[in-house]
């Protein structure tokens, strides 16, 4: 029998830790060559280990939640036979040459260990509080006195109502025997809204319903989203400008294009929102950035990635569209499509993930009229188109005068960081999307 300890390998460039999103095995398992032990979540992406050697689980690193450094320990198994040299040797060489934990890293964790003065306090207070005599037991109150049974009709009698009013109790589940006629005997409606206003015992459901308190472990991808919004409010000044557009052409557009398009991808509004941005950016190369506050370095990029706000059950995740500015509307709506079911079903790569250099997040229909979207760090601006609406607007009547019109209209929001972008910049910006948007015609020349 031996003892082999697999370390955690190196499972990034720079990656300095992985925290645990599922650990498969538990001390006493049996575990194969190749069968996968744990789910491993770096800032990156989420890699499945392996186990190298077959045999016995000893001891594991932790659970679900837990954050362990590369080239510590992950599991501790027992082998029957001996160990290959290659797999001994680079066990060793990870542990050899782990990578140092980022510096944020330290501190955040320095944060989470210093123990608050007021936490102490109320430690001591606890501890002070279970040495003290257990105070007299409170009298219990008298009972309250049972409440009078509602009178009812006798099982033979006839309740007199309408065949609306009888559709309308049986969908609120309300026995009409229970209901007080106010007039003639025939119950009506307004017996019915008296009869649930008054808090009847039956007949009709409360607000809501008393649930058990839960607590969830704030762990995986939702922990991670957590700590970035968290970094990017304490160290980003953000600022959000709102324009309405009117989209009543551009929806035209994406209708008529949509009725040609063949087996070409469906046209939604946000490739013709990107297509937008796009022509928009070599005009204002200062959105289109990212800051390291660390060096006090802007990187202006020349290509446009951007970073696709996306909805998973697990929680917000941002596939990233390369080189949006050298697509057409059916390549970003093709790639729109990929990366969100990427995105949803897990299957995205690591490289699909990372390197945004601009961002858009969309409600679709569940936008509101506006938003105030958090900034994606290191980027400098995030851009959220919100949910059309329909409203009587003033046009030209094409003889000099006005005219009342149904007119779809769209607001958009731009969050940006005030360090690097100007509230001038943001809104000029935002005003030539608009004359885009609004001139639709524009997008489909160079």
């Amino acid at each position: 029998m031996a003892r082999f300890t697999f370390n955690l390998p190196d499972i990034g460039e720079g990656i300095a830790e992985a925290e645990i999103v599922a650990m498969h095995v538990k001390p006493g398992d049996r575990v194969e060559e190749d069968q996968q032990i744990a789910d491993m979540m770096t800032d990156k992406a989420t890699v499945e280990m392996e186990s190298p050697v077959s045999g016995k689980v000893v001891e594991v690193a932790g659970e679900a939640g837990d954050v362990i450094a590369i080239g510590s320990m992950l599991v501790v198994i027992e082998t029957e036979g001996d160990i290959p040299d290659d797999v001994i040797e680079a066990n060793e060489a990870v542990a050899e040459e782990a990578p140092a934990p980022k510096a944020d890293t330290v501190e955040k964790r320095i944060e989470v260990e210093t123990p608050d003065p007021s936490d102490v306090a109320d430690a001591a207070a606890a501890v002070e509080e279970k040495t003290a005599p257990p105070p007299p037991p409170e009298p219990k109150p008298a009972p309250a006195p049972a409440p009078a049974p509602v009178a009812k009709s006798s099982p033979g009698a006839k309740v007199l109502a309408t065949p609306a009013v009888r559709k309308r109790a049986a969908d609120l589940k309300i026995d009409l025997a229970d209901v007080r006629p106010s007039e003639e005997g025939r119950i009506r409606h307004a017996d019915l809204d008296a009869f649930i206003s008054y808090g009847a015992k039956s007949g009709h459901a409360p607000a809501g319903r008393t649930r058990a308190d839960e607590t969830i472990k704030v762990i995986g991808l939702r922990r991670r989203i957590a700590e970035n919004m968290a970094a990017a409010k304490r160290h980003i000044p953000h600022f959000t400008y709102v324009e309405e557009c009117d989209v009543t052409e551009l929806e035209r557009l994406r209708e008529q294009l949509n009725a040609s398009r063949g087996d070409k991808p469906k046209l939604t509004m946000l490739p013709l929102l990107i297509a937008a941005i796009c022509k928009t950016i070599p005009d204002f190369p200062m959105i289109n950035a990212r800051y390291d506050d660390e060096a006090n370095v802007v990187t202006r990029h020349g290509a446009v990635h951007l970073g696709m706000a996306t909805q998973t059950d697990a929680g917000l995740m941002v596939p990233v569209i390369r080189d949006a500015q050298a697509k057409n509307l059916w390549q970003l709506a093709g790639d729109i499509r990929r990366l969100a079911e990427a995105a949803r079903d897990g299957s995205a790569k690591s490289n699909e993930l990372s390197g945004s250099t601009l961002t858009v997040t969309s409600l679709g229909p569940l936008g509101g009229v506006a938003t105030t979207p958090v900034i994606n760090r290191p980027e400098v601006a995030i851009i959220g188109p919100n949910r059309i609406v329909e409203r009587p607007m003033f046009v030209p009547d094409g003889m000099g005068g006005e005219r009342v019109e149904k007119r779809k209209l769209m607001n958009i929001s731009i969050s940006c960081d005030h360090r690097v972008v100007d509230g001038y910049d943001a809104a000029s910006f935002i005003q030539k999307v608009k004359h885009l948007v609004e001139t639709p015609a524009l997008l489909l020349v160079d």
